[in-house]
């Protein structure tokens, strides 16, 4: 009879254990339904407000790390043994587009390869854009940001950003343009459009920022290892009010607003090679 009771026991402490273990890995993922929260600061459910919405977004408003954040010159320390950014992106891989609420994600089925990060790989899940950017170099706020959001296979975060301003055409946007377009009066929708290249989303230098922050949507998981690249790339008016009216979520954007640095360190790559 002791045996029968001691199982039992086991039994609900291992359903217990895999209860919360996939609770606390679903509140480390960006929420696919943006429609709980939004970026009017004057709302009830406004920036200021997501760490009041659900208790385990309760770190959007208590986090100490949390991104994004101003890369300003006078913080930042100029390093050189980071290494260069290692990108092993896929051409194989499938991916669809879903219209989140506030953003249109683009999704790679399985991962589209993976980038290196002190030895650790991150695998390619998906790209979204906010607009305008949500980090800013020296105060500066760009028209558009775009964020290659990887996971490691113990479950941790990287995301490369890239920003933009208003010029030429963006080659990665212009592949994914009528998609978007069909997606636009869509909302839950997520569309297959077939397989999109990643590494046909340009970086343009090797030099890149780096800091370690969180999600900068709920529910703003925290130790994410950021790489900001330090070029500024180019996007035309029309490639950027297309990536925000695609949502119709009336809102004129969906940049979360600068947090407070907390003293982190804030390095700037940059190569020991005379031609950079």
């Amino acid at each position: 009879m002791e045996t029968i009771k001691l199982t039992r026991t086991n039994k609900i402490f291992f359903l217990s254990f895999l209860f919360l273990t996939n609770a606390l890995i679903a509140t480390c993922h960006e929420v696919d339904d943006e429609s709980e929260f939004s970026y009017d600061k004057e709302s009830e459910n406004g920036p200021t407000h997501w760490g009041e919405i659900h208790p385990e977004w309760k770190i959007c408003n208590t986090g100490k790390l949390q991104s994004p954040i101003d890369l300003l010159n006078e913080r930042v320390e100029v390093v050189s043994h980071l290494g260069r950014l290692h990108r092993s992106y896929k051409t194989t891989s499938y991916a669809t587009l879903l219209n989140r609420g506030h953003d249109m994600m683009l999704r790679w089925e399985g991962g589209a390869g993976h980038i290196v990060i002190n030895g650790t790989k991150y695998q390619l899940n998906q790209a979204h854009w906010h607009s305008p950017s949500e980090h800013t170099i020296n105060g500066r706020r760009f028209d558009l940001e775009v964020h290659l959001v990887h996971e490691s296979e113990d479950g941790k975060t990287a995301v490369v950003g890239i920003m933009y301003k208003i010029g030429r055409a963006d080659s990665f946007l212009s592949m994914i343009e009528s998609d978007l377009k069909a997606l636009a009066h869509t909302k839950n929708v997520e569309r297959k459009i077939g397989i999109i290249d990643p590494k046909k989303v340009k970086f343009g230098s090797r030099k890149y920022y780096r800091y370690i922050g969180s999600l900068t949507v709920p529910p703003c998981t925290q130790d994410v290892v950021w790489t900001i690249v330090r070029k500024v790339r180019t996007v035309t008016k029309e490639q950027m009010k297309l990536i925000r009216e695609a949502v119709h979520d009336e809102s004129e954007t969906n940049s979360r607003p600068v947090q407070a640095t907390n003293k982190r360190t804030i390095r700037l790559y940059r190569p020991n090679d005379p031609k950079e």
